[in-house]
């Protein structure tokens, strides 16, 4: 809009995501960090598309998993590519790690919550820079950060944290923390309606940060439980099919 000129229309604020990503679940293992999620992007209750990457590659050692509204984590994306432009702009053989990206995030996400026009997102942000210590951080759209172990954000926070809790422990080699992380993913696509049996899992272990292609999970819906019809046999009462 020219300057001067003023819209007789109030300031408008994304009030609800519409396009979203359920589950991300990061762990760290021996040597690095793992993080994953699945392929999905609901548009409102519909799986609308199956083929999307929620994973980021940021710098040269940090990763980014993404749930929530999927256009604001594209916006966040734009952001953190300007922001390592002008690191590699600066040519001073200095690169920024995890830690400043994640601080980068926070700063991100608090600005815009006070401002009441949030990016409707929980972020998994992860790395280790060369021989550094390995880095796992959570940011969500109140700007709330902390670091873990494991993180899981959405329903994972629910499904995932309780196995995580158990089986989880730091002497964990790559592969372990891959049939874990699975497991998890496994079990968020059997119990959450937004979730997906494609997933895509990211390593970083300090000189290498890799995406994987799409991977399916093996599921079985044939358990007698679930296949029984009990309306149907049913002459009592909505009681008796409990």
């Amino acid at each position: 809009m020219a300057p001067g000129v003023y819209s007789a229309d109030p300031t408008k604020h994304t009030l609800s995501p519409i396009v979203t990503g359920s589950t991300v679940i990061g762990l760290k293992y021996n040597g690095g960090v793992v993080v994953a999620c699945d392929t999905l992007a609901s548009y409102g209750s519909q799986a609308r598309y199956k083929d999307v990457c929620r994973l980021k590659k940021v710098g040269k050692y940090t990763l980014l998993g993404a749930g929530g509204e999927f256009s604001d984590f594209q916006y966040l994306g734009d952001l953190l590519d300007d922001l390592e432009n002008d690191d590699f702009l600066a040519e001073d053989d200095c690169h920024m790690g995890p830690a400043e990206y994640t601080s980068y995030v926070g700063r991100v996400m608090y600005n815009r919550r006070s401002k009441f026009n949030p990016l409707y997102n929980q972020f998994v942000l992860a790395g280790k820079k060369k021989d550094g210590p390995t880095l796992l951080g959570y940011v969500d759209h109140q700007g709330t950060a902390f670091q873990e172990d494991f993180i899981a954000t959405g329903f994972g926070s629910y499904l995932a944290m309780p196995i995580l809790r158990n089986e989880w422990n730091e002497n964990l080699t790559l592969e372990q923390a891959k049939e874990l992380i699975t497991k998890c993913l496994k079990v968020c696509f059997y119990r959450d309606c937004r979730g997906y049996n494609r997933i895509q899992i990211a390593t970083c272990d300090g000189n290498t940060q890799t995406i994987s292609e799409p991977i399916a999970l093996d599921h079985f819906w044939g358990h007698t439980l679930w296949t029984e019809k009990r309306l149907e046999d049913s002459k009592g009462s909505t009681a008796d099919t409990w």
